[in-house]
């Protein structure tokens, strides 16, 4: 094989893997936004603010966010889940999603339109939220 052919061959392996990347991104696109639930929750945003000096973009009653840089934290108080980390992709139709989600072997672990909140549990253990744009 020459050099040509090898990086013709890493380049369609390349645009291969990008189309994959982009169709799957039409579905499902994540957010910068993570979050943990905690019950020790003014522990826990000290920490965030003092020990890793990370700035506080929101404060919301017991509800704190924090900027990390790649991604941003958030620290919920506000109710008896107790998780941690929690991602979330953002989908054209949280039902849809769900619905096809729960064919494919997911799990809801928490559910609440006021927040809102939909919490899916993959069959790997990732926990994550949907959420529309």
């Amino acid at each position: 094989m020459t050099r040509i052919s090898r990086i013709n061959q890493h380049k369609l392996l390349e645009l291969s893997a990008k189309s994959r990347h982009t169709e799957a991104m039409k579905k499902f696109a994540s957010t910068r936004d993570i979050i943990i639930h905690t019950g020790e929750f003014e522990e826990a945003v000290r920490f965030y603010e003092k020990v890793l000096a990370l700035p506080v973009t929101m404060k919301s009653g017991k509800l704190v966010g924090f900027e990390t840089g790649s991604f941003q934290l958030f620290v919920d108080g506000r109710d008896s889940l107790r998780m941690g980390p929690v991602f979330e992709f953002c989908v054209a139709d949280v039902a849809k999603a769900k619905q096809d989600l729960l064919a494919a072997g997911c799990a809801v672990v928490a559910e609440d339109a006021s927040v809102p909140r939909c919490y899916i549990k993959d069959p790997h253990g990732l926990v994550f939220n949907l959420t529309t744009s």
